[in-house]
């Protein structure tokens, strides 16, 4: 193969690997429906494939995405939103029966570069809510300079 050629694939692949990392994958409850927040690099103008999947009893069980077949039972629960280094998946109807290990990974081809798991149980996830969002989505030091003047007027802190 000409080494111009290698080259150009080479590069083209670690630049697709390198903009697609999941850097989280977050869960919590909004109403009755699990929301997971996969949040990733995107640092690639190419399309990003993905696929969000549930690990239950050891067997896999794909919910959503653009890899992967949907399992039928999923295919009705699933709502799923995608912006420039977020997508984000709603199952309806979460009960215990949907407890397990949930995984958001990135594709290229068919090969997986990058994924993030968690575990969830009904009893212990957060509700969903602009507080909570609001920590995940923003560093804690900017959320300590916002929270600065209501401190101060609240003479929890002195200067």
């Amino acid at each position: 193969m000409n080494p111009t050629i290698s080259l150009t694939l080479l590069l083209t692949v670690l630049q697709v690997a390198s903009g697609q990392k999941v850097t989280s994958l977050t869960a919590c409850l909004v109403d009755q429906s699990l929301r997971l927040d996969c949040r990733h690099e995107n640092t690639t103008s190419l399309p990003i494939q993905y696929e969000f999947s549930l690990t239950r009893d050891s067997k896999k069980h794909v919910l959503f995405g653009t890899v992967g077949v949907p399992e039928h039972t999923y295919r009705s629960r699933t709502n799923f939103t995608s912006k420039y280094n977020i997508k984000v998946l709603y199952l309806s109807g979460f009960t215990t029966k949907d407890e397990g290990i949930y995984t958001c990974e990135l594709h290229v081809s068919s090969q997986t570069f990058s994924n993030k798991k968690v575990s969830v149980i009904r009893d212990k996830l957060i509700k969903c809510g602009g507080i909570s969002l609001l920590a995940q989505d923003t560093s804690w030091l900017l959320l300590s300079l916002l929270s600065l003047p209501f401190l101060l007027t609240m003479d929890f802190i002195s200067f």
